[in-house]
């Protein structure tokens, strides 16, 4: 994996933890395609991180500010390096936590947030999740997008009434969704 485009170009990311599914550098690059200046100057939420390669292409692309979630330590541990290794950490936090959990925090608006929740994960606590980020977590003064990954047979989960489906791109097994303000 590494980072495709902006100040991190072609910067090799660490190992991908176990249990960790990355998005591949591929599909990375239709989703950043498909989001085009939106990324700049953007306040991002990367959640259920992983390597954290989401999150760090944004900031690699202009983004202002990421906000790492993860509860896996090794994952954490890993968003940490690859933030060394960009140079990017200065405008980056991660926090190790249970996303539900960390969504009944206070909320602070996001203008662009990467969901990509492991496959297994039960429709209730997606639609949870995708319920709790229209509660504030979403900026209200600038247009913002929610990227969802599923994998391809997977069910469509309830999404908020005030969100529309932008763009769906399939790569492989995995099936990506930009979801927009309606």
């Amino acid at each position: 994996m590494r980072i495709i485009a902006g100040s991190a170009k072609g910067t090799k990311l660490g190992p991908v933890p176990h249990g960790t599914r990355p998005v591949s550098d591929r599909a990375r690059e239709g989703v950043f395609s498909s989001l085009g200046p939106a990324v700049i100057d953007a306040k991002v939420l990367d959640l259920y991180a992983g390597t954290g390669a989401m999150g760090i292409e944004a900031l690699s692309r202009g983004a202002d500010h990421a906000k790492f979630v993860d509860r896996s330590a090794s994952a954490t541990r890993a968003i940490d390096a690859n933030l060394d290794a960009t140079k990017l950490a200065d405008a980056a936090s991660v926090t190790r936590s249970e996303v539900p959990a960390f969504l009944r925090n206070t909320p602070q608006a996001a203008d662009l947030v990467f969901l990509d929740p492991p496959y297994a994960l039960e429709g209730g606590e997606l639609e949870g999740v995708l319920d709790a980020l229209s509660k504030g977590w979403l900026a209200s003064d600038r247009a913002w997008t929610v990227v969802l990954t599923r994998p391809i047979k997977s069910y469509t989960p309830v999404i908020p009434i005030d969100w529309r489906p932008a763009k769906r791109l399939v790569y492989g097994d995995t099936l990506v969704i930009l979801y927009r303000e309606v």
